[in-house]
């Protein structure tokens, strides 16, 4: 189903960018034409609600770097306690749909955090949409100048990255030394996520897309989130997230990749 809508979300992707000229220089209040090709495709004909208040999403307005753009959202206790899934979009992008997260009992009652790093193609608005249980959706955005990100080549020699490909690094500490339910966890996974838009210099053929396309994070037994995600997510992803447990409780993640090569990692709880 959610391999269904992002590649339905390409689809309307393309066609608004050829019907726009490709132009790298269109504003943020000329993106209509894609965030309505993204919207329906990805949530029908529902009503989305100003997410002012509940959503706050930062991302550089220019980035220094288009193929690493970090974006973070941040939800208020409040609201973040009726959010069942957030799904992250650059307008822009050949595939739009960076990623779904659904949450799970981890995820907590309070303020939610969660960051990561896309890649932005090309002049673009970014968008969080956060769905509640009562099937509400909320947005927020920030327009982004950067460009390339997704055709941009990879750091490493492919050869290099295979070597360590799908290692993780897994970090967790007290949010809050005050509340020890309350913690924090930083996630990375050695990855080249090619995004198939990558040209080989020598031979000019173009790299096939490898990428994480899903990922499921449990504290002990409870799940904290799993992700449904696409090529607009960064080489090497990574993650930072806030999540409830208890403090005994490890962090077990599962990764797969879209060549069905699956990667497991796990951390205990540090106090720093």
């Amino acid at each position: 189903m959610r391999s269904a809508i992002f590649q339905s979300a390409a689809i309307a992707m393309l066609s608004a960018l050829f019907a726009l000229g490709w132009n790298s220089s269109v504003r943020a209040d000329d993106d209509t034409a894609a965030w309505d090709g993204i919207k329906t495709a990805t949530f029908g004909d529902r009503n989305i609600l100003n997410g002012v208040g509940k959503i706050a999403l930062e991302a550089p307005y220019r980035a220094e770097d288009a193929s690493t753009v970090p974006i973070s959202v941040r939800m208020p206790a409040d609201f973040a306690k009726g959010v069942k899934s957030l799904t992250l979009v650059v307008d822009k992008n050949p595939s739009p749909v960076v990623a779904t997260f659904t949450y799970g009992d981890a995820a907590g009652t309070s303020d939610r955090v969660l960051a990561t790093r896309v890649r932005i193609d090309q002049y673009s608005n970014v968008r969080a949409i956060a769905e509640t249980t009562d099937g509400k959706l909320y947005m927020t955005s920030r327009f982004v100048k950067a460009s390339g990100g997704c055709s941009a080549p990879a750091s490493k020699d492919p050869e290099e990255a295979a070597k360590s490909m799908g290692k993780m690094r897994i970090k967790t500490a007290f949010k809050d030394p005050k509340n020890p339910s309350l913690q924090e966890a930083e996630l990375m996974i050695k990855h080249p996520n090619n995004s198939g838009m990558q040209m080989d210099q020598l031979t000019g053929l173009y790299t096939p897309a490898h990428f994480v396309d899903k990922i499921v994070v449990h504290s002990g037994k409870k799940l904290v989130f799993s992700m449904v995600g696409g090529i607009s997510i960064s080489e090497n992803p990574h993650f930072r997230f806030t999540y409830e447990g208890a403090p005994g409780d490890p962090i077990v993640v599962r990764a797969e990749d879209n060549k069905n090569n699956v990667f497991n990692g796990r951390a205990t709880l540090s106090s720093s």
